[in-house]
């Protein structure tokens, strides 16, 4: 078999079973390389140990960083916050010799490229508006409805923005830094966009409570993957591993989740999502076909 490139998210190992999931990411190529979206575990020894495992395995690991490694639980050392919290995250994987959004984006060479591997940290604006009655609201009234409904990220109280006033002061940061390495990208190349969190509003419409799609991303991103000539995009946050398509870009929810979500469909999908070379298209994504089959109304 041909080297390909391979996904994943939400391994949150943590959790003992997610750990044996871990256990079994193998690649079936030595040239394989592996992105990983984000939400690998709550703690720095949660990243280190991953992230050092799954390096020995692939030929290259690619992460980006999802809100549960940006909360600073308490009793960790060191206590690094907001943005310095990040910076220690890079530490860690380019300890390893895994690559983040902030070293130089590779290139896959192999079957379905060139393409560039474009790891994007973005975070999120509290922009998207999935609810009906949240549309046009501005922030503070949209949170409002959103705690009314009893549904409030835990990034509220774990994760700090230090030394931004909050969330969407860091994210404006973060989208500008993005747009500019993306607009100097070399001319013609597609990409491969891999966030943690959803790029578009289409995964948010399928959310069980609507009222969480503030803390899935921002608005700002809504056509990046036509404006960066995007191959496939890629993203997790949602635990609703599927795959979607608009304007003819396919776009990865490569998440595994808690225990709880994936043992009722038994990793249908399997944990690795195969990004490139494209997959062969498929007539129904299994994970959605298992919804369909129990009924979720979005899955038609």
């Amino acid at each position: 078999m041909a080297p390909r490139l391979l996904a994943t998210s939400d391994l949150h190992v943590n959790r003992s079973e997610n750990e044996a999931v871990v256990d079994d990411l193998h690649p079936s190529d030595p040239g394989d390389w592996l992105i990983v979206a984000g939400d690998v575990g709550d703690r720095l020894e949660h990243l280190h140990r991953t992230m050092g495992v799954l390096a020995d395995r692939f030929a290259r690991v690619i992460w980006v960083p999802g809100n549960h490694e940006l909360w600073t639980p308490g009793g960790e050392e060191p206590d690094d916050v907001g943005t310095a919290r990040y910076a220690r995250l890079v530490e860690v994987c380019r300890s390893l010799g895994v690559l983040t959004p902030e070293d130089e984006w590779p290139v896959w060479e192999g079957e379905g490229g060139p393409a560039l591997v474009c790891p994007l940290f973005l975070l999120y604006d509290y922009s998207w508006r999935v609810r009906p009655d949240m549309v046009g609201l501005d922030e503070e009234a949209a949170l409002d409805l959103a705690r009314d409904a009893g549904v409030v990220c835990t990034d509220e109280f774990l994760m700090s923005s230090d030394p931004h006033p909050g969330p969407a002061a860091w994210c404006a940061e973060r989208l500008a830094i993005s747009r500019a390495r993306l607009a100097a990208r070399p001319a013609g190349m597609p990409t491969v966009l891999v966030s943690h969190w959803p790029l578009t509003s289409l995964p948010l419409q399928v959310l069980r409570h609507p009222e969480f799609a503030l803390w899935c991303g921002s608005t700002e991103t809504a056509r990046w993957h036509v404006e960066y000539d995007a191959a496939a995009v890629v993203y997790g946050h949602l635990h609703l591993p599927r795959t979607t398509w608009e304007d003819g870009v396919r776009f990865e929810e490569v998440s595994v989740g808690y225990p709880r979500e994936w043992q009722r469909h038994n990793l249908v999908r399997g944990p690795l999502r195969q990004i490139l070379p494209a997959p062969p298209v498929q007539e129904r994504d299994p994970f959605t076909a298992w919804a369909a089959a129990r009924g979720a109304p979005w899955s038609r």
